[in-house]
């Protein structure tokens, strides 16, 4: 799993490669947090382009940081999921709380 980063114009953009599962969980969360901490950002863009995999515990992590970003009035969108990755976001309703986006 890794987890890459950059900022630009107050916007974080992120992106997750390799599986998020329960294995991966943990580290994800923790890069994700340490990155957060770094920046004043008004919004965080999540590119799944790269993500292989993910289960339960990945749309745990999303959620998780959702909603420590929501209390900071951070607007989270979720960029470029993979089909898979897709159908498994819908079908949990992950994009009622971050939009899917194009980029």
């Amino acid at each position: 799993m890794k987890v890459k980063h950059r900022f630009l114009k107050g916007v974080l953009y992120m992106s997750l490669e390799g599986e998020l599962d329960e294995s991966k969980a943990l580290y994800t969360r923790g890069q994700m947090e340490t990155s957060f901490d770094c920046y004043d950002m008004g919004k965080v863009v999540i590119d799944l382009s790269n993500l292989s995999f993910m289960d339960s515990t990945g749309i745990g992590v999303l959620i998780g940081r959702f909603k420590k970003l929501k209390e900071r009035g951070v607007t989270v969108v979720i960029a470029n999921p993979s089909r898979s990755i897709d159908k498994i976001l819908t079908l949990s309703g992950v994009y009622t709380l971050m939009p899917k986006v194009e980029y």
